[in-house]
């Protein structure tokens, strides 16, 4: 029988994370060979083909990184039918967004998984998300779907994903639409698919900084005019409610804006940023007539991300507003 070939790629993270005498924690020091022993038993009929890509905490990876790993899934042969990517938990939302705007998984299903427990802790969680995860990759329903997040057997879609919890082991959430299937009895069943998106063009290299500032009552954002001045390129505002600052951060957002663009994004965690509604100093309407773009119903982290893919690959002006409002 011909078995299906899945590439199992491996980034670091908790999934990869064991104690060692050097070190007073865990931290990744294991990779794709070893994962591929560990779960092959339980996918038979899958051939694993293994590739240790990067061996680092997920606040370590960058956007370069990220670029490096969509050319290698794209140079994967045809015969290669699905992708699993495992990373750390931290930054999994930001690497299944920037996959799924280049359209890294346009030729084959490309899912994301990790682990909330090391390999040093008791019930460690990895093992199971990995099996789950090669199962959706070798599925048939998961293709077109965009990049997936598999995660304690919910199928999410890297668009609405997000990381709810610093210990639960379902730490994931797709608030407010919720996830797109699940895995339960070795199958994968995706009952849902996201629409089609416009797929962003890679950069060479992710050469644009953007800084990401949250914001709360009464925050005057005094920092934000400095950011120009210390090498930033573009900011992204986690805003409160729908999209808002106070009003004596008003000027200092207008200013930041008049030098470089400026994304407003909600801290909320769900639901988009308004465009119309409120009409106070530091509501939506007065920010967007100071130059401020919107995120939509994109997360502070994954409007980040947009920002500078887009910034690097030199887009800016009209052309930056309508990019922003079109992959958003």
């Amino acid at each position: 029988m011909t078995q299906r070939r899945i590439s199992l790629i491996t980034l670091g993270g908790t999934i990869s994370s064991e104690a060692t005498r050097a070190t007073s924690g865990v931290v990744p020091v294991s990779g794709a060979d070893l994962f591929r022993q560990e779960v092959e038993h339980w996918v038979p009929g899958i051939a694993l083909l293994p590739h240790e890509l990067r061996l680092v905490p997920s606040p370590s990876l960058t956007l370069d990184d990220l670029l490096a790993l969509h050319r290698y899934v794209l140079a994967l042969p045809d015969d290669v039918e699905g992708v699993v990517v495992s990373q750390g938990t931290d930054t999994i939302e930001e690497t299944a967004f920037a996959l799924d705007l280049l359209g890294t998984a346009s030729a084959r299903p490309v899912v994301v998984t990790g682990a909330m427990r090391s390999r040093a802790a008791a019930g460690e969680d990895g093992p199971a998300n990995l099996v789950s995860a090669v199962l959706v990759a070798a599925s048939a329903e998961a293709r077109r779907a965009g990049v997936l997040v598999q995660f304690a057997d919910l199928v999410h879609s890297a668009r609405w994903v997000s990381k709810r919890s610093t210990f639960h082991v379902d730490a994931f959430t797709s608030e407010p639409l919720g996830p797109l299937g699940y895995v339960a009895e070795g199958e994968a069943r995706l009952e849902l698919r996201p629409r089609p998106r416009p797929v962003l063009t890679a950069p060479e290299s992710a050469r644009a900084r953007v800084a990401l500032v949250s914001t709360g009552a009464g925050d005057d954002l005094a920092l934000l005019p400095g950011l120009a001045d210390a090498g930033y390129d573009g900011v992204v505002l986690a805003g409160v409610g729908a999209g808002h600052v106070a009003a004596s951060a008003v000027e200092n957002v207008a200013a930041t804006a008049a030098r470089i663009p400026v994304l407003m994004a909600s801290r909320t965690g769900a639901g988009p940023v308004f465009e119309r509604t409120y009409g106070y100093p530091g509501g939506e309407i007065d920010l967007r007539d100071r130059g401020v773009m919107t995120a939509g119903q994109l997360s502070p982290v994954k409007a980040r991300v947009l920002l500078a893919l887009l910034l690097s690959s030199g887009t800016e002006g009209d052309g930056l507003r309508e990019a922003v409002a079109r992959h958003s």
